[in-house]
Formats: C-alpha cells, structure tokens, sequence
C-alpha cells in the first residue's frame, strides 16, 4: 500500500479539523506516494527516532506530537527539529503527526488513558461547540430513499449511538425550466407542480464538502435546491478530556499509587488530599488543566492531567483532587492506538512501536 493511503485510513479515524487552532497536526515531511516500507510511531520525533527508522528499513515515522509547530526559515541543522527534517528528507521518510485531532476525536487518546485505567461510561468532558451543520434538501418522492442512504453513506446522520438519523415531510415543491436546461421532470417555460420529500439531517462542518458533492450525485434533479444551517448544538462525541467512573470506589492514596504504576511515573505531584473516596475520575493528557473547571463543575472526584500550574494546586484544592503524572507519561499509550488504528486497515504492513524513549524530562 502507499503511504498516502495509511495517512487516509489514519484521517478517516481522526480527521484533521477536529485539530485545535493552535495546532499543526497532518503531514510534516515527504512525499507520499511511495509504497510504505513500514511504520515507526513515536509520541516525539527525535534525530534517534528517525534513526531508529533508518535501521528498521521504514519510510514513515507517525507521531503524536508534530515535529514542527512553527515555520522554518533556513534548514542549516541549527537545531534538533532542522536535522530531524534534513536526516528525514535525505532518507525519503515521510513523517506524519496527529495531535489535538486525535485528542479530540472519538475513541482517541483520553480514551486509551481511560482504558488503562479501567473507566466505566466514558463520555466526553468539553464536547466540541460549533462543529454541526444541519441539511435540508427537497428530492422527488420515488427517489428519496436513494438519496437519504448516499447522505447517510457520506457522513449524515449520526446522533450519539444513533445512525442513520433523518427527519422527512412530504409536501409540491414547484418550479419552472428555463431554456437551456434539461429538466429531470416538467417542461421548459410551464410551471410543474411535484411531490416531494423535505430532508432533515445532520452533519459535522468539516465533512461539508463531501456531503455536497454525494447529494449532488444522487439527486435526480439538475440543480437541487438544499440548505446549510449552522447549529449551536455541542458535539458530545468529540471534544476535550474525558469523564468516567471506576468500578469501585478507591481511597486517594491507593488510587495515586496505581496510576503511578501503571503509566510508569518518577513522581506523582497531587494536591492535598481530603479523605475522599475516588469513583467519578476526569482527565486529559498533556496540557490539560484548562479542564480542571470543567472537571469541577461535573463533580469529579479526581482530575488526572500531564502538567498543572502552580497555582491551580491551592486554587482546586478543596474542589477536586489534582493528579499531574507528567505530559509524556499521560499520552505514552498513544502509540498503541495509532497502531491499532493502522493494523485494523492494513494488517500486512509491518508497524512497530519506538524503542526511543523521547521524554526529555528526567528524573533524579
């Protein structure tokens, strides 16, 4: 298969405007239409990462984190990201990073930190504002049902668990030819009078494109006439951090002690413990305390993050336990959903996970 197409499968599971503004998540550097050798993933692409790739033969490194957040202006070697571009460049790999959009993409990296903590009825913490569009569209009654499936088939539809989801009125629509057109049904220069079928629908902004061109495709009539209206519904199944429950309830100092252990952390820095018992746990990895007041107003017991402010620790601390593992050891298993998420679409492609340990904090 060629890399272009593993980027696909990878955009299909985390498309790339769910990527916050600040973020510069996609391809970083190469060409793509190359027959990819493998997949190295990495959470940080280093010079020893693209190394790494080297030796094993790969022509594609995936990470986490992008290589470049800013422009380069000259690529002298000047610095780690300048020498990782030159080294990746004069061995044809191509690097490719998914950052917020995977953070913010259904199932995607909070997700895999709820799993290996063993959350129950994980949902969304900040759903996405502003991301939904809702579809109207007028279709002659025989052909509604062709219709509907190619908007279902292209990305309408879906509410929570629910496909497939469409609302339908049957009312004449009415129209006149002019010359120069080719009428599906009617005449030029009279007025047709036509049973049809009102569509309601729903669909994320940024499959917008895509949608128009599947009902431009299916529709019968030569111009369909749809509507575009922007809702101000939350997303609930995309968006920031996420909120779940344990299956039991654990002290604060049994609950600390295993998150240490199971993300392989040098110190867990918390806030003062109250004595509470932790069930109902938020969380995101990274830079996550811009959540905390969210996590808050949800009534989490606990709210486990990558890095917190100093400040937040006396201001949340009889609101919330404040758990920071350390932004490297919150999103270390996020290598294993990019993984999974390749190996699902292409299982003959040989893909391994980075043995570069790429935290450049260290602890004493």
């Amino acid at each position: 298969m060629k890399i272009k197409e593993i980027i696909q499968a990878l955009e299909m599971f985390a498309p790339l405007p769910l990527q916050d503004g600040f973020d510069n998540a996609g391809l970083q550097v190469g060409l793509t239409d190359a027959e990819a050798t493998g997949a190295l993933l990495c959470l940080d692409v280093t010079e020893a990462v693209v190394d790494e790739a080297c030796m094993l033969g790969f022509n594609l490194i995936v990470s986490h984190h992008p290589l470049l957040f800013k422009g380069c202006k000259s690529l002298t070697g000047a610095n780690y990201v300048e020498r990782c571009i030159m080294k990746a460049i004069k061995n044809d790999i191509v690097i490719y990073s998914m950052h917020t959009n995977l953070d913010n993409a259904p199932l995607g990296v909070n997700y895999k930190i709820a799993e290996k903590i063993g959350l129950k009825n994980v949902r969304i913490l900040d759903p996405k504002p502003d991301s939904l569009l809702k579809l109207v569209t007028f279709v002659p009654l025989k052909q509604a049902e062709e219709v509907r499936k190619a908007l279902f088939d292209a990305g309408c539809g879906c509410i929570g668990n629910y496909d497939a989801c469409s609302y339908n009125l049957q009312g004449k629509g009415t129209f006149r030819a002019q010359e120069g057109t080719n009428p599906f049904c009617g005449k030029i220069g009279e007025l047709h009078h036509e049973e049809e079928v009102r569509i309601e629908t729903i669909l994320p902004s940024f499959k917008q494109n895509t949608v128009i061109k599947a009902l431009k495709a299916a529709h019968p009539y030569e111009e369909p006439a749809f509507d575009l209206y922007p809702l101000q519904n939350t997303w609930d199944q995309v968006g920031a951090g996420i909120v779940g429950e344990l299956q039991e309830p654990e002290t604060e100092t049994d609950f600390l002690k295993r998150i240490k252990k199971t993300f392989e952390v040098g110190c867990v820095k918390h806030s003062r413990m109250n004595g509470r018992l932790i069930q109902k746990v938020a969380l995101c990895g990274g830079s996550g305390a811009f959540l905390l007041p969210k996590a808050v107003g949800i009534h989490a017991d606990v709210f486990i993050t990558g890095e917190v402010k100093y400040h937040d620790y006396f201001f949340y601390e009889n609101d919330i336990l404040v758990a920071e593992i350390g932004h490297y050891e919150s999103e270390q298993y996020t290598k294993e959903l990019i993984q999974t998420i390749i190996k699902e679409a292409f299982p003959t492609l040989e893909v391994q996970l980075t043995r570069v340990n790429t935290n450049p904090i260290k602890y004493l």
